[in-house]
């Protein structure tokens, strides 16, 4: 399809076979044209007839309209093997980028069954499905993620060759599927909660990591822990690369917030998702703020998708 008439294909399609999360392939449905082979066949019937005709030879008649026959009812079980088959949309998780993003497909037959049933976004990477009488069967398709936000995938192409490979059948469908697409994490240091300053308290003590109050002991460091927290002492005595530990008191949860970092805008979100998922794993309440948008301190799963999902739409239209 070239670039001048594929808006017109689209608009044409989307009215021929609307956006649905459920479809029954029908003969509005449907699409069939021959293969290479199945050209390829079709030239061959026409040098033969053309051959038959010229020797008069009844036996080269009769073969040639043997094989015309099956081409024609070719058609008709290319066809059937598409027809009557549902398809639905099924769940589709959130990733981050650079992940693959899956979706789930459902195909269901009511009566017959349907074979070597071809699914895909892609004609080289289609998936090949058999979907029993009276049954269902599920297929998981990928597709790679590169900026955050919603994923909307565009038409799945549903094909059949059965039987004879001579012909294809075909239907471009939207399920209207999508999932969300969270930045990717960035290691990094945790940034300051608001109005903390450089020194906190009699031991300067920053609001870093686990917390800023209470002296807990050493931990071995890990990637985007504060470097002024390391403890140098411990290192010099050749006992590796240890931090101090903090304990949080109540009020002094750690406050992740967009405006005190540095770096561009996707840059900034990807520091804010590594800190989001290390303190939901150490299940340490926290808040998230970005330009238009505060996440009060929380802690759980809930709070941890909301900040996720924050992340992900931030900048999107509304």
């Amino acid at each position: 399809m070239t670039g001048l008439l594929k808006p017109y294909w689209k608009r044409w399609l989307d009215r021929r076979i609307p956006a649905a999360s459920s479809v029954s392939l029908n003969q509005r449905k449907i699409f069939i044209l021959p293969t290479r082979i199945g050209a390829a066949y079709i030239l061959v019937l026409l040098l033969m007839l053309l051959a038959a005709i010229n020797y008069q030879n009844s036996l080269a008649y009769g073969l040639t309209f043997l094989l015309a026959a099956v081409f024609f009812v070719a058609i008709l079980h290319t066809y059937r093997n598409l027809a009557g088959l549902i398809l639905k949309a099924g769940g589709a998780g959130p990733v981050f980028v650079g992940e693959q993003g899956r979706f789930r497909v459902r195909l269901e037959s009511r009566r017959r069954p349907h074979q070597a049933i071809a699914l895909g976004w892609a004609k080289q990477n289609l998936q090949l499905v058999d979907v029993p009488g009276q049954g269902a069967s599920e297929c998981e398709l990928s597709l790679p993620t590169q900026r955050r936000g919603w994923l909307r995938p565009d038409r799945l192409r549903v094909e059949s060759r059965f039987p004879l490979g001579i012909l294809v059948a075909w239907s471009w469908l939207d399920l209207d599927q999508k999932l969300l697409v969270y930045p990717c994490p960035l290691p990094g240091e945790l940034p300051l909660a608001p109005g903390a300053g450089d020194e906190l308290e009699e031991q300067g003590r920053q609001a870093q990591g686990y917390g800023c109050d209470d002296f807990q002991g050493l931990k071995d460091y890990q990637p985007g822990d504060s470097k002024q927290r390391l403890h140098w002492k411990a290192y010099s005595r050749g006992q590796g690369l240890l931090v101090k530990d903090f304990s949080t008191l109540s009020g002094r949860d750690p406050h992740l917030d967009f405006e005190v970092l540095d770096g561009d805008v996707e840059t900034r979100l990807s520091l804010l998702c590594h800190w989001v998922l290390q303190l939901s794993t150490r299940q340490q309440p926290f808040a998230l703020r970005l330009p238009g948008q505060l996440l009060a301190a929380d802690n759980g799963e809930p709070h941890r998708e909301a900040c996720l999902r924050a992340l992900a739409l931030f900048g999107a239209p509304r």
